[in-house]
């Protein structure tokens, strides 16, 4: 039976081996733990020290960004309405955060003489009209005698070559022919008289009729008042403030983008709104500005959003979060960010050949499960513990930590 004893020798020897040097692997086939990565380790040199650190593998995600900027509310329309005429207000006025509709009257002047000058302006444009036919009927007769004229002087003047006329009847008959031009000119004069007559009645009337427009003033689109309407029995003259209307539905907001993030945003991209209150609110960008504010150098940026109850109101503070196209990032630890001998942020790295490597890094997003940092590569291990006490080429002990999730 020597064979049997061979064996089991063979057998707690091959035991003891995976329990003393591959303890690791065997724990992890059997389930007890996870296996964990073997460290790179740098080549030993003489006189040098490696440097114990925990490090965490990490891989791009795609991220979707987002510029933040702070702003406020602004109304979609806000017009003075303001009186083109003179006139004695006669209207009851309309009370400051009335709801109004398009055309719902503002403001109603007094007529005065109103329509008296119109009418006035009506009548002078009938009795022009009425001119009109008798010179047309002039020019005609002119015309006709004109005509006449031209014939008895053609007729006459072949008879005189024929020696049966004298030299006084073809006179009378050539003076005859002036006469009648004379007068078609006269009649073609007073014909575009009648005419410039019907044309400066027509005028007053317009006038007239404009006038009395005027005087009532009514809201442009639906809104809301702003200020009281004029009061009943106040003057009005021309340029007089009668009501302001705003329109909040929809509302917008409204915020500048420094040209640094200006890129990052395009008409129409998703934004949300917090409001000092908390509420918070949706919409899409509907304009970005072309010229910088020449002050803080810029860009206007307007969100439009819902707001049928109108419980927004103008001039609000809120923070707006515009959505930007989406990059690969690293969500890491906010400790595993660093700095270099240039002030660089940035982080540590644990290079395939064992050694520490600065990274310069920008911060993407910051979250309570982390920061979002762009500028790695796709795959990485970050140093999260001791990066403060290695630089770059120092030589790592590296033990890794599960990746963040």
């Amino acid at each position: 039976m020597r064979w049997i004893s061979m064996l089991t020798a063979a057998l707690v020897t091959g035991v003891l081996y995976m329990l003393v040097m591959q303890r690791e692997a065997l724990l992890a086939f059997a389930g007890v733990e996870p296996a964990q990565p073997t460290p790179v380790q740098a080549p030993e040199r003489p006189g040098e020290r490696r440097v114990s650190v925990v490090a965490q593998h990490s891989a791009a995600q795609i991220v979707q960004g987002a510029v933040l900027v702070r702003g406020e509310t602004e109304a979609t329309r806000q017009v003075e309405m303001r009186a083109e005429t003179s006139g004695r207000v006669i209207s009851e006025p309309l009370r400051k955060g009335a709801r109004i509709d398009q055309g719902t009257v503002l403001c109603q002047l007094d007529p005065g003489t109103s329509q008296a000058t119109l009418a006035q302006a009506e009548a002078a444009l009938s009795e022009a009209r009425s001119r009109l036919p008798e010179a047309r009927a002039a020019l005609t007769r002119a015309q006709a005698q004109l005509d006449e004229a031209r014939i008895n002087d053609t007729a006459t003047r072949r008879l005189g070559q024929e020696g049966f006329a004298s030299e006084t009847r073809l006179a009378a008959t050539t003076t005859a022919v002036s006469t009648a031009q004379a007068a078609v000119a006269t009649a073609k004069a007073g014909l575009e008289g009648a005419q410039t007559g019907i044309r400066s009645a027509e005028a007053a009337v317009a006038t007239a009729h404009t006038g009395i427009e005027r005087l009532t003033i009514t809201a442009p689109f639906a809104g809301i008042l702003d200020s009281d309407a004029a009061e009943l029995g106040a003057l009005m003259q021309p340029g007089g403030l009668c009501a302001t209307v705003i329109q909040l539905d929809p509302i917008r907001l409204v915020g500048y983008v420094p040209e640094t993030q200006l890129e990052k945003i395009a008409p129409g991209a998703l934004a949300g709104g917090r409001l000092a209150s908390g509420r918070e609110v949706s919409g899409r960008v509907t304009y970005v500005g072309r010229t910088a504010d020449p002050a803080t150098r810029t860009f206007r940026v307007e969100v439009e959003i819902a707001n049928g109850d109108g419980a927004i109101r103008a001039g609000q503070t809120v923070d707006i979060l515009i959505a930007a196209p989406g990059k690969p990032a690293h969500l890491l630890p906010q400790s595993a960010l660093t700095l270099d001998d240039d002030g660089r942020l940035g982080v540590r790295l644990a290079g395939e050949d064992g050694r520490a490597h600065f990274a310069p890094v920008s911060v993407l997003r910051d979250t309570q499960a982390g920061i979002w940092i762009t500028g790695l590569p796709d795959q990485a291990d970050v140093i999260v513990t001791g990066q403060e006490f290695v630089t770059d080429g120092v030589p790592l002990d590296v033990t890794y930590r599960e990746d963040a999730k």
